[in-house]
Order: C-alpha cells, then sequence, then structure tokens
C-alpha cells in the first residue's frame, strides 16, 4: 500500500460481528480468561494494538509501543538502558527531553550534549560506556538537520543503539528507520494528533530484539500507555496525516520566504530554503520540509512579544502540529536555562487560507517595524 492507503486502512482491526467499516472503542479494563485473552488493559487493548499496528507500518519497523506522551516514551528508553550508561544527544534536543535527562536521570546516567550537525562532534564524545546515540532532526526549535545516515553509520561502528525523534518531519517526509535508526520517537500529541486534542508518545523498533523487549516489559509494567479513547482519536486522525502534513509545508515554505525577505526579520530558521545550512542533507533524506520554521525578530524580546500579541490567526500557545497556526517565544516557555535566542518565534503553521496568514503576519510584522 500506499502510505494514504495505509494510513486509512493499517489502523482498522475489526473484530466485530457485525464489520463497521470503524474500529470501536473498546473501553473494558479487563478481558475474561481465555487462551489469547488480553487480561488486562494496561498490558493490551484492542485499539492500542490496532495504534501499534499502524505505526509500525508507517515507519516501515518490526514493532511499535504507544505511550501516554512523548516523554513518556522517550523516559522508557532511557530506564532501559544500564545504570552508568553513557548517551549522546544533541545540544539543542527538545528542551522537555533534555530536562528529563537532566533533572531525572542525572544521578544515573551520564550525558554529553554536543552538536550532531557535525558528525566528527559525535566521535570526539565517544566514551568506552556509550550505549546511545539521541539524534533529532529537524531539531526543535532551531530547525538543524544532523545527517541520519552518517550518524548510524558511527553508531553501527561503535556498538550504539541509535534513537531518532521524527516528530517534526513525520514518516510521511521522513524515514530514520530505513535510514540506520534503530528506534524512531514521535510525541503523537503533535502531527499524529493534528487536533491539538490528543496526548501520546510512540515508539517503533527496526528489531525485535533484547533492548526492545525491555522497552516493552517497561511500558507494560509501568502502564504509561495511551487510553482506548486515545488510540482511537489517532487512527481517526492518522487516516489524514499524508494530506495534512503536504498542506502544513506547502504554507510553511511560503511564509519562510516572506519572512526570509521582510525588513523586520533578522534571521529564518526553515530547511527549505536553499540558503539553510542543512538544506543539502535534509534534501537528501527527507521528502518535503515540515511545517515548522523560526525566526528571529529584530531586536529584543519586548520586540518579539510584540509581534507576537499583534496576531489575529497564530495562536500564542505552547505545542505544534494541529490543523490551527500556533507560535510562541520559545525561550520565554523553556525558562532561564535556554539557550534559545530570546528573540525568536518558533511558529507551527497551520492550514488556515495561506492569504488570511500571511496578510496577519505582515500587518503584525509592519506595526513594529
Amino acid at each position: 500500500m500506499k502510505f494514504e492507503t495505509l494510513a486509512i486502512h493499517g489502523g482498522n482491526l475489526i473484530t466485530d460481528s457485525q464489520k463497521p467499516v470503524i474500529q470501536p472503542i473498546t473501553l473494558s479494563t479487563t478481558f475474561g480468561h481465555q487462551e489469547g485473552s488480553l487480561i488486562y488493559t494496561r498490558a493490551n487493548n484492542p485499539n492500542r494494538m490496532a495504534l501499534e499496528q499502524l505505526l509500525t507500518q508507517m515507519e516501515m519497523g518490526t514493532a511499535a509501543a504507544a505511550f501516554s506522551s512523548g516523554n513518556a516514551a522517550g523516559m522508557t528508553v532511557f530506564q532501559a538502558l544500564p545504570l552508568g550508561s553513557h548517551i549522546i544527544a544533541p545540544a539543542d534536543m527538545y528542551h522537555g527531553l533534555k530536562k528529563l535527562l537532566v533533572d531525572v536521570f542525572k544521578d544515573k546516567l551520564e550525558l554529553t550534549f554536543t552538536d550532531l550537525t557535525d558528525i566528527e562532534n559525535l566521535k570526539k564524545c565517544l566514551q568506552p560506556n556509550t550505549k546511545l546515540l539521541w539524534i533529532e532532526t529537524p531539531s526543535n526549535p532551531l530547525l538543524k538537520i544532523s545527517d541520519i545516515k552518517s550518524l548510524c553509520t558511527v553508531a553501527k561502528e561503535n556498538d550504539l543503539i541509535t534513537v531518532c525523534d521524527n516528530t517534526f518531519a513525520t514518516p510521511v517526509f521522513q524515514n530514520p528507520l530505513k535510514l540506520g535508526a534503530d528506534i524512531v520517537m514521535h510525541s503523537s500529541t503533535k502531527y499524529f494528533g493534528g487536533h491539538s486534542d490528543i496526548l501520546g508518545g510512540a515508539l517503533i523498533t527496526k528489531q525485535n530484539n533484547s533492548f526492545w523487549e525491555q522497552i516493552v516489559n517497561i511500558q507494560k509494567t509501568g502502564g504509561a500507555v495511551p487510553s482506548p479513547f486515545d488510540c482511537y482519536l489517532l487512527c481517526r486522525s492518522i487516516k489524514t496525516l499524508a494530506y495534512r502534513m503536504k498542506g502544513h509545508a506547502e504554507h510553511a515554505g511560503v511564509l519562510a520566504t516572506f519572512l526570509d525577505q521582510h525588513k523586520q526579520v533578522e534571521r529564518v530558521f526553515y530547511p527549505g530554503l536553499t540558503h539553510h545550512p542543512g538544506h543539502e542533507v535534509a534534501s537528501s533524506q527527507m521528502s518535503g520540509f515540515g511545517g515548522i520554521l523560526s525566526f528571529l525578530v529584530k531586536g529584543g524580546p519586548d520586540d518579539a512579544d510584540k509581534v507576537i500579541s499583534n496576531l489575529k490567526y497564530f495562536n500564542n500557545a505552547t505545542s505544534l502540529g494541529g490543523v490551527e497556526s500556533l507560535l510562541e517565544r520559545r525561550a520565554a516557555v523553556e525558562g532561564p536555562d535556554t539557550k534559545t535566542p530570546q528573540n525568536l518565534i518558533r511558529v507551527s503553521v497551520g492550514l488556515e487560507h495561506l492569504d488570511d496568514l500571511l496578510e496577519d503576519m505582515e500587518s503584525a510584522l509592519d506595526k513594529v517595524s
């Protein structure tokens, strides 16, 4: 099946004798004891089975595990590592996961954060106890691009497990498992949900090995799993993922070009721009450049806040991937330890009419110029 067909049909697991076109929600927390019984919904549920089946096919893996949030998915990977393991991760790693590593795992794991857009930095950071390489591309919020294939080659030469956060690109535009990654991670809250009303996370593996078995054990024993209703909603939303992503990417590309030419904008971060330092690598491993961009407003944080306050159709809110356009001054959200420029605005470009978005942004920028 092509991706669009898979997204529509891959998540239906019909057991009802009436053959409903859409899989019903199975709310029961427990199942009668019999051969093959699911037993208890923390361990498994028909709607979670359907979602994990769909995720596996979308990322072209062998198995998937769904979680209650993206951070729960990431935390499960970290928990599955031996005590004292060394992790190499991007310096601009998503703030929520980086905070999780620094605050929760600081006494359990060794951490090195570096710029993974330069493969030599990975080689310099290797230690005898290095177990995991974490890749995030495009990165959040600077849209840096890392060469997945090259990084995974070095990782394999040194017996590292490689996990790639594919949230920004989605499998519509990028397939890290095909580029050498061992596991793909998603915050399914974002583009998979697509409507800013579902919290979830996911891991998809290339191989069903002992490390993956440990991840599944933590998932089922720890119980940080999505509800049947959330699984149902995700399967429903993913049916339109391919078409939503095409719209998000088209709008982001046009808006990035507009901002790149505006006198009140200092710099635009979007891999679809030909002068973006990661454009060539992105073009080689992505079939589209996604719906997220960031830009620096000329001036300081007050000027960026003024732009935000003057907008009508861009909601000042955290998160991304919904049909509505969202933005925020990212440094204000990340807190005092942030390395993000104070005048940077991250934009999740939505599916409103493009003319309305462009007019709105132009008006807001002109008011502070």
